[in-house]
């Protein structure tokens, strides 16, 4: 078998199956849709660079608005056209109909996407900002399983909040994520997190609830001093002091700023793996270096 076909063989694999079959954690990497020809290529690029690791899968995120949306969908079909890898294509309730739904799930079937991310998503206003569903539209995540898993044979993930979601609580978030698994889905990827013990509760609180989704952990090395306010915001939780005590101890050297980031997420996940998470699912803002740098790390710890 060429490399191509088992890549081939490699995406029409279910992941759920995967990760019930293999021994070893998965990787997996995230994208999202360029907005112009610049960030096609620089999306490619990271693509390209990324494709020979055979990541478990690629996801591309989602935004509602009909040209962010098309946005995704050319995304997804570049990909699905361009490559052997398992794509998992991102579906949030925000901003739509049913029908508008309905209209994206078919559409990833068509173009041979067999996993779909279902997730309640933000409005426009950010992770902090009131949540209001579509008048015709879904109230939760957990209606969204519902309706992707009545359109066909799709494998369903789904967001957990090792933070607590924003306006949450932890019985809460747990509550949501046992009925996300009795709609059908069948694996989560956490929101972004830097300290090991929130991975370690949100899991212990799934299990003491009967919640047995496998659930990867998220992660994302800090490339900029500006992004430290934002990655709190996504993540629902301030940077631990001591990790912005030695980003800040750099600030001044952009440098040595993405080095010591890639160090922390480094640092993170070998801790992750050591705990037996099953899988590293790495959010990789369209670029390649550091994903690449952390795993040659981890790769570099174990001989």
């Amino acid at each position: 078998m060429d490399a191509r076909h088992r890549d081939d063989h490699r995406r029409e694999e279910n992941f759920a199956g995967l990760l019930m079959r293999v021994t070893r954690p998965t990787f997996s990497v995230e994208f999202f849709p360029p907005r112009d020809d610049a960030g096609a290529v620089v999306l490619h690029r990271a693509i390209r660079e990324l494709e020979p690791l055979h990541p478990d899968f690629v996801s591309v995120t989602y935004g509602a608005n009909g040209s962010s949306r098309e946005r995704t969908l050319g995304a997804v079909r570049d990909i699905v056209e361009s490559t052997g890898l398992r794509v998992v294509g991102h579906l949030t309730c925000t901003a739509q109909s049913v029908t508008q739904l309905e209209e994206v799930i078919d559409t990833y079937g068509e173009l041979g996407v067999r996993h779909i991310l279902a997730l309640r998503g933000d409005m426009p206003g950010g992770p902090l900002a009131c949540w209001q569903p579509h008048p015709h539209g879904l109230r939760n995540a957990t209606e969204l399983v519902e309706l992707v898993k009545s359109r066909g044979d799709f494998c369903v993930g789904v967001a957990a909040f090792p933070d607590i979601h924003p306006g949450s609580t932890p019985g809460d978030d747990v509550a949501a994520l046992c009925a996300k698994q009795a709609a059908g889905a069948e694996f989560a990827i956490t929101q972004l997190f830097f300290r090991p013990g929130s991975y370690r509760e949100l899991v212990s609180r799934m299990r003491a609830a009967g919640c047995t989704l496998p659930v990867l952990a998220g992660v994302m090395p800090v490339t900029t001093i500006r992004q430290l306010d934002k990655f709190a915001e996504l993540s629902g939780a301030p940077l631990p002091e001591h990790l912005r005590t030695r980003l800040g101890a750099v600030a001044s050297d952009p440098e040595r700023v993405r080095q010591v980031g890639s160090q922390i997420c480094a640092e993170l996940a070998t801790e992750l793996l050591g705990d037996g998470v099953p899988g590293l699912h790495f959010f990789t803002q369209n670029r390649s270096v550091a994903t690449r740098e952390i795993l040659a790390r981890l790769l570099a710890s174990r001989h």
